[in-house]
């Protein structure tokens, strides 16, 4: 029996909270899986944290992400997204030119299609019901500002 995120999410918190737990992940920061209308959809939270006197440097990025590999994502700029995958890499989503300014208000929404997040196919929706596709990736590399 699978147990629907939204109460796995309250267990560990319910169970942190009691003392069960003594380093419980905060349920808002997991990318959380769900099915909505026989349609998997996958909630993408923020991250917050700022890593200090790093700048990414792009290359050539994959034509499509593992929606099992992403963990979380942070704004990089009005027109593009930063998946950080369980591995560690990081991967820019540069967003179709009509959506500058989108605000994504903390998380966004993405329905792979296939298990799999693909530029030119998949769109990200914000809380809001806004929607932009994603045109292409970039694979990042971090580097020590100098």
């Amino acid at each position: 029996m699978m147990l629907p995120p939204s109460l796995v999410a309250l267990i560990v918190t319910l169970s942190a909270w009691l003392g069960g737990v003594s380093d419980a992940p905060d349920p808002r920061q997991i990318v959380q899986r769900m099915i909505v209308r026989d349609e998997i959809v996958l909630h993408v939270p923020f991250a917050q944290r700022r890593l200090p006197a790093l700048e990414w440097v792009e290359g050539k990025g994959p034509k499509c992400l593992s929606a099992a590999m992403i963990a979380g994502a942070a704004m990089a700029s009005q027109s593009s997204i930063d998946f950080v995958l369980r591995d560690g890499r990081r991967v820019r989503a540069e967003l179709e030119s009509d959506c500058a300014g989108l605000d994504f208000y903390g998380s966004f929404y993405v329905e792979p299609q296939d298990g799999a997040v693909c530029a030119k196919r998949e769109e990200i929706r914000s809380r809001a019901g806004s929607t932009c596709r994603i045109e292409r990736f970039r694979s990042l590399e971090a580097r020590y500002k100098r």
